[in-house]
């Protein structure tokens, strides 16, 4: 008589009791338990490719910029990231009354370029490029207010600034800003334009650079690009157009 108790059967699905089921982790050769090729060199790969694909991205088409200030409120407010079309100009289209701008202030708003570490003039450059640190202290964001030839006054009798005789409607400013507490009249040269910022009390713009080489005027081949919406945050995403023409 057999006296041994009968083999219990298995399903060829069921693991035996105590013993683990394949886990896909990364190894040396690459080669995972399920037969998949996945390694930290080529995850590693990948995300180079893709920092230098933003990096020219960000370069030649699209920049994120983060705002640092309050001088754009309330179109823009600290810390929102505005997506800057480089492409806006580059065709022939020049700047327009109305557009928000980004522009380099070397020469116009700030003397010349500070001087600093090379490596991480670099690193912050490449951070700012990606909309994760602020930008450049040369770089700003205005609203154009004048383009070459405009004959711009501030202020008129209805205390407006006018550009070639016509009360400029200014819906964006700052509740409760003046158009401006600074007197001026200037007409401003070709090839230049006159910016200032939405939030008047809190804006160092082109009234704070009247007496400087330049008068305030920013250069048109300065300007980066047009802010053209709010990428972050998602709650602020929107557009952001021309005031005026």
């Amino acid at each position: 008589m057999d006296t041994e108790a009968p083999h219990t059967q298995r399903g060829h699905s069921s693991p035996v009791e105590g013993e683990e089921r394949p886990r896909f982790a990364f190894s040396r050769t690459g080669r995972t338990a399920g037969g998949r090729t996945l390694t930290w060199r080529r995850a590693g790969l990948l995300g180079v490719v893709c920092t230098v694909f933003l990096l020219l991205l960000s370069n030649f088409v699209v920049q994120p910029f983060l705002i640092p200030s309050r001088s754009m409120e309330p179109t823009l407010r600290v810390g929102d990231r505005v997506l800057v079309n480089k492409l806006a100009y580059r065709f022939g289209e020049q700047p327009r009354r109305g557009d928000l701008v980004v522009f380099d202030g070397t020469g116009s708003f700030v003397r010349e370029r500070p001087a600093g570490n090379p490596v991480g003039t670099l690193l912050h450059g490449a951070a700012s490029a990606l909309g994760l640190a602020e930008p450049s202290d040369t770089d700003f964001v205005k609203r154009v207010v004048g383009v070459g030839g405009d004959d711009v006054v501030c202020c008129d009798a209805g205390g407006r600034v006018a550009v070639n005789g016509v009360a400029l409607d200014e819906p964006y400013l700052y509740p409760g800003d003046a158009p401006s507490v600074v007197p001026f009249r200037i007409v401003v040269p070709l090839g230049t334009l006159w910016v200032m910022g939405d939030h008047r009390s809190q804006s160092r713009d082109s009234r704070d650079h009247l007496g400087e080489p330049g008068g305030g005027m920013v250069p048109v081949e300065k300007v980066i690009g047009r802010a053209d919406w709010i990428g972050w945050p998602f709650s602020r995403w929107d557009s952001v157009g021309g005031g005026h023409g």
